[in-house]
Parts: C-alpha cells; sequence; structure tokens
C-alpha cells in the first residue's frame, strides 16, 4: 500500500550542524554541505530514490539520465528547505524574501468572516507560511491540522532554538474530538490548514488521477471541507531562488457535500503547480503503489 509511515529522516546532531554552519558561517555554508548530503541519500535512501526515480521516469515522463539528476537535485531542494525552515524560525527570517500570487483570494476568504480551510501539500515549503502569512494585515488566527509523530528529540531541539510561531497546532485524536476544536476555530474566523497528500494505513481513503496515474489520499480533509458552509483554498509556498519564496493561492470551485470533485480540484491544482516546480515534489515513498 502506497502510504506514509508517519516521520521523517534526520538526527538531532545533523540539524545542530546545520544550525552552526547558518549562524556562524552563513547560509550558503550550510547548503554547500547539502551536496554531499543529497549524494548520500541518493544511494544510501533506497526507497525515497527509487519513488522519486518513478515520479520523473514514468510520471513527467523524463528520460532515465535526466531522472537521476532530478532525484539527486530533488534531494538537494528539500535539503534546502528543511535548512530554510531551520533558518526562519530560529530567527533569520529577515535573511528571505518573497511574494504572492492570489492574495486578494486569501484576504476575500477572511473578508466574509466565515473562516476558512486551506489545503496544501508536500510540495514546496508550507512549514514557513506562516512567518510570511503573519506579515499581512488580516484579522485571522492560523491552525494547522496535524498528527504528532515527529521524532521528539529533533521537535524538543528545534522548539529550544526556534521562535514561537503563531500558527496553532489541531492535533488529529483517534476519538475525533478534533472536529470540535476545528469548528470551534471556524467560528471564531480562524483559518484551518491541512495538507491532502498523505494518508495512513487503515484510515479512509479517495482515488483520483494525479499526473496520468491513479493515487490515493486521505479522505479526511476533502470530506470535512466539502461539507463545512466555508470557503477552501489551495496554497503552496514554493521557493525560487536560495533566497525568495512565492506564496499561490487559489480557490477551490468544487461544489459543497462533493469530497470527490473538491479532491480533483486539488489534484489539479499540484499538477499546474509541479509543472512550474518539478523538482519540488517531496513525497519520496511509493505514491502511486507502483514500485515492485
Amino acid at each position: 500500500m502506497a502510504q506514509w509511515e508517519g516521520k521523517s529522516r534526520g538526527t538531532v546532531l545533523g540539524y545542530k550542524i546545520f544550525i552552526f554552519f547558518m549562524k556562524k558561517l552563513g547560509l550558503s555554508s550550510a547548503y554547500f554541505i547539502l551536496y554531499f548530503v543529497a549524494f548520500y541519500f541518493l544511494f544510501f535512501s533506497p526507497k525515497g530514490t527509487k519513488s522519486s526515480y518513478y515520479y520523473f521516469r514514468q510520471r513527467l515522463h523524463y528520460n532515465a539520465l535526466k531522472s537521476i539528476y532530478s532525484v539527486y537535485r530533488s534531494y538537494y531542494k528539500f535539503g534546502q528547505t528543511i535548512i530554510d525552515k531551520v533558518a526562519i524560525k530560529s530567527g533569520l527570517r529577515n535573511r528571505f524574501t518573497y511574494h504572492f500570487d492570489g492574495i486578494d483570494s486569501l484576504k476575500q476568504l477572511i473578508a466574509d468572516k466565515k473562516g476558512g480551510i486551506l489545503i496544501s501539500a508536500h510540495v514546496g515549503n508550507f512549514e514557513i507560511a506562516d512567518f510570511f502569512l503573519k506579515e499581512i494585515d488580516f484579522n485571522s488566527e492560523m491552525n494547522i491540522v496535524t498528527t504528532d509523530q515527529e521524532h521528539s528529540d529533533i521537535k524538543e531541539y528545534l522548539e529550544s532554538v526556534s521562535q514561537k510561531s503563531p500558527v496553532k497546532l489541531i492535533l488529529i485524536k483517534e476519538d475525533f474530538s478534533h472536529i470540535f476544536d476545528i469548528n470551534a476555530a471556524l467560528a471564531k474566523n480562524e483559518l484551518i490548514c491541512f495538507t491532502g497528500d498523505r494518508y495512513f494505513d487503515g484510515t479512509r481513503s479517495l482515488e483520483e488521477d494525479l499526473l496520468g496515474e491513479k493515487a490515493k489520499f486521505p479522505a479526511g480533509p476533502f470530506l470535512l471541507a466539502s461539507r463545512l458552509k466555508v470557503p477552501v483554498a489551495f496554497v503552496y509556498v514554493m521557493k525560487e531562488t536560495n533566497k525568495h519564496y512565492h506564496l499561490f493561492t487559489r480557490l477551490a470551485t468544487a461544489k459543497k457535500r462533493d469530497a470527490q470533485g473538491l479532491l480533483q480540484n486539488y489534484t489539479e491544482s499540484i499538477e499546474w503547480i509541479l509543472k512550474q516546480y518539478p523538482l519540488q515534489w517531496f513525497n519520496y515513498f511509493d505514491f502511486w503503489d507502483k514500485i515492485k
């Protein structure tokens, strides 16, 4: 089954090394180390490499050599987004610039005073969105619906060196009590953020075409978003240069109570983003369930 295992790779020592180089020698030094780290993962992360190769070779139809090189470049780009996330959260936000595409849609969503649901994906660097969005003058809190399965030692270390994020977390619970937290936040005109591209075994899923092949997606975000009487938008934060990000917002057009239609909107928006940023697809597992 093409499911995500729920944890990202990495060690506290690795994060400490990158933070040391960032603060003492600048971002460029940390990026330089990534050339070797990406090379390591190309050879010693077989599942991730095979999955990424499949994406470039079979879904984007690159030739074999370009696919291999693109896997390496994707690992490098992913490493950059992690460094950027740590840098921004540890007080280096002023090192980065950004611009918005679709900010009027986001402002209108807030102005309607109904709250709103934002759905993103593991493309680009959505985890830093709050550090850019808080600079916009709109009166709304942001909540991210998430699991709590990241390595606790990494989390504790990052929290010790990071600025406090203005984003609130709503943890997914087995008794579904998080639904009450979501409704309470929406009642206060707050934003609810999901990622819609990873599901866990044993949970309900929906199928839809992505890049010409059927894939499974978690049903929860799309069922919930399609049934609540609030606007829904897709949001992506894409890395363009070493120190510049492009934030996209696009409103969903699916009818209410049409979860499948909303999912189709979503996959179409991901395809649109990936045509512009093919290296920033960061689902390093058998997403389409095609690798033998």
